[in-house]
């Protein structure tokens, strides 16, 4: 075997010599063809004064110097002048004769000027005797792998500040326990803690103290290292102890062996969704609150409704009489008014109005709202005053709709006018624009209400004129109908007991203009001529019997149903030309007997009209695609089931 001294005089061949030796010869060849084998490594000897003793053709390639030009000069040329300058190659010398073995890794020269990153071990050489003979240097070129680990760090030192820079969501690291380790910005402004103050705390402290109690800040960590990731919603607590809704996600961190290194946790301050949501749920319960409080209300009215006209309808002598009836007339009509309105509100608000545009003019607009509010005016000796143009001011609108709008801005100016006033109603055309006008002499607006009137339950009048008060509603009603329509509504006041002035400015009409007597409705009551057979069934008794009491006064034949159940057999004998079928019974439903009665052959030319409190558009929706006629909203509009009623006669 060859000892550590023929081992060492073979790694320093070229700087001394050696007695021959067979085995020692031989192994000393092998080893020098080894090393001038490797191309990949600069092998090379240096003396102990760190000159060049050997050379491979490995370090003539790494390095760019042949062996010629570079034994015997001192290692330090591979350095660049700054390590040269603070001595950092005869460092390494030192160290190596010190210790046995240094390793570094640095930039390095070629021949040529040019650098490359160098790992470099230098190995301390022994003789026999112990003391140092030399140095044996192995340098490796390490410059793609430094490009790639800079490249590297780059890419890590850009994302790190990318992540610490974001401000919408908070993004930071927790170890395998759950403490947190780093803290962007966006974590310092959705939870309110600088990174000072957080980092090593636990992650539990952002949630609440139920949450905490129950261990779902340790569960979301067990699910995360399981699964991957946890995902999650709900509160959140911030430094000042505020609340936010957060969107949490929470990601396990491994390493290159699958070893459990931490968590990524990535949380979004989602509190204006969360609202936006409770939002949407709240109107829309609002919405199912009005249609149903619109339903329930509607029930009893239909009943009130059928006996007033009942009352109107039979002829008294008695003063008394007459003017109840009249007075009962003008509350429920009131009343039925408030509830549409109420119910419009709640429409508007969750933006399912439907408009039924067609022609229409200012005349007929004017001319039905004033209609239907003479029993408000002739009871408080009111006076109205129209001045319209002659020629017809053509509009494309829901007529209904407008009506609704003018109706409400006269009935106000009724209501806030003493009695005996006179309310004046002029129409004018101004460009492409009509301007309708309601001016009454009443208590006035102040000059900071005029914009608040048109707000949802605002009545700047209330304190004054409690009595007439109302819901505030009509305005807000009216001023979104009038922008539905592309147009504007505005009051003016010139202080209280002035009176007020509201203008209503909507687009006219392009193209053909009709007169107002060619789209006019037809008066109705030519049903009242023709008997036809009608089965009502409703199991609200009072409703029932006082709208059959009220056909049977015009002529018609009338049949009672209270329960689905019999309405089959009323049906069978009665053969009606229709039937009027309440929606809500608590037996069978109005859809249910529908289809019933309209699988009997005997009912071919029968209509089916739906009777019920509610009068949404998905109801009449419903309605129409379950098979019915028509939907008739309580308490019954009597001019419109004329009108159903004449077309059954025509139909039986």
């Amino acid at each position: 075997m060859t000892n550590r001294g023929e081992k060492t005089s073979a790694h320093s061949s070229v700087a001394h010599s050696h007695p021959a030796g067979g085995n020692t010869h031989l192994a000393d060849i092998s080893f020098r063809t080894f090393v001038d084998a490797i191309a990949d490594y600069a092998i090379f000897m240096l003396d102990t004064s760190g000159c060049v003793a050997s050379w491979n053709p490995g370090a003539e390639r790494l390095k760019g110097y042949t062996a010629a030009d570079i034994l015997g000069r001192h290692f330090s040329c591979f350095y660049t002048p700054d390590a040269i300058e603070r001595k950092w190659p005869d460092y390494e010398l030192e160290q190596a004769a010190k210790v046995g073995r240094f390793e570094d890794e640095g930039w390095r020269v070629r021949k040529d000027g040019t650098m490359f990153w160098a790992n470099v071990v230098i190995t301390a050489l022994h003789d026999p005797g112990g003391r140092l003979s030399g140095f044996a240097k192995i340098t490796r070129d390490l410059s793609d792998k430094r490009m790639q680990d800079e490249a590297l760090r780059q890419s890590e030192e850009r994302f790190k500040l990318l992540v610490e820079r974001v401000r919408d969501y908070a993004i930071f690291m927790l170890d395998t326990d759950g403490n947190v380790v780093t803290w962007n910005e966006g974590a310092t402004q959705i939870k309110g803690y600088q990174a000072d103050e957080i980092i090593g705390r636990h992650f539990s402290a952002f949630y609440p103290a139920d949450d905490r109690r129950a261990g779902k800040p340790e569960r979301e960590l067990a699910i995360a290292k399981r699964e991957g990731r946890a995902l999650d919603e709900g509160w959140r607590v911030r430094k000042d102890g505020s609340m936010f809704w957060a969107s949490v996600t929470i990601t396990a961190v491994y390493d290159s062996r699958h070893e459990l290194r931490g968590f990524a946790k990535v949380t979004r301050d989602m509190t204006e969704r969360k609202r936006l949501e409770e939002l949407e749920q709240s109107e829309r319960r609002m919405s199912e609150f009005l249609a149903t409080l619109a339903h329930e209300l509607r029930n009893p009215l239909a009943p009130l409704r059928n006996a007033v006209s009942i009352l109107q309808t039979v002829a008294s002598s008695d003063a008394v009489v007459a003017q109840c009836s009249d007075m009962a007339a003008r509350q429920v009509s009131q009343l039925t008014r408030l509830v549409d309105d109420l119910l419009d509100v709640g429409r508007i608000t969750a933006g399912k109005i439907d408009l039924r545009a067609a022609a229409v003019t200012v005349r007929e607009i004017v001319e039905r709202s004033i209609e239907g509010v003479l029993p408000l005016t002739d009871a408080r000796s009111q006076r109205i005053d129209v001045a319209l143009p002659d020629e017809p001011i053509q509009l494309h609108g829901d007529e209904a709709r407008l009506v609704q709008v003018v109706q409400n801005l006269l009935n106000n100016a009724s209501k806030f006018s003493p009695a005996g006033s006179a309310i004046d109603v002029r129409a004018v055309v101004e460009g492409r624009t009509a301007l309708i006008e309601i001016a009454d002499r009443g208590c006035g607006i102040a000059a900071d209400q005029l914009d608040s009137v048109f707000n949802l339950f605002v009545q700047e009048s209330r304190n004054r004129n409690p009595a007439d008060s109302g819901l505030g509603i009509g305005l807000t009603l009216s001023r979104s109908l009038v922008e539905l329509h592309g147009g504007a509504i505005t009051a003016t006041s010139d202080g209280p007991d002035t009176g007020s002035t509201f203008r209503v400015r909507l687009p006219i009409a392009r193209g053909t203009q009709t007169s107002a007597s060619d789209s006019a409705p037809g008066a109705p009551g030519d049903a009242n001529h023709t008997a036809v057979r009608v089965l009502i069934v409703d199991d609200n008794r009072d409703a029932a019997d006082s709208l059959a009491l009220l056909l049977q006064m015009k002529g018609h034949q009338v049949n009672v149903a209270y329960h689905a159940r019999d309405a089959v057999g009323e049906a069978r004998s009665f053969e009606p030309d229709m039937v009027l079928i309440d929606l809500a019974m608590p037996d069978v439903d109005g859809y249910a007997l529908l289809r019933t009665l309209k699988a009997m052959s005997t009912l071919h030319r029968a209509k089916f009209v739906a009777l019920t409190g509610f009068g949404l558009a998905e109801d009449r929706r419903r309605t129409h695609e379950a098979g019915f006629d028509a939907h008739l909203v309580k308490p019954v509009d009597l001019a419109v089931l004329d009108e159903l009623l004449a077309n059954a006669a025509q139909a039986s």
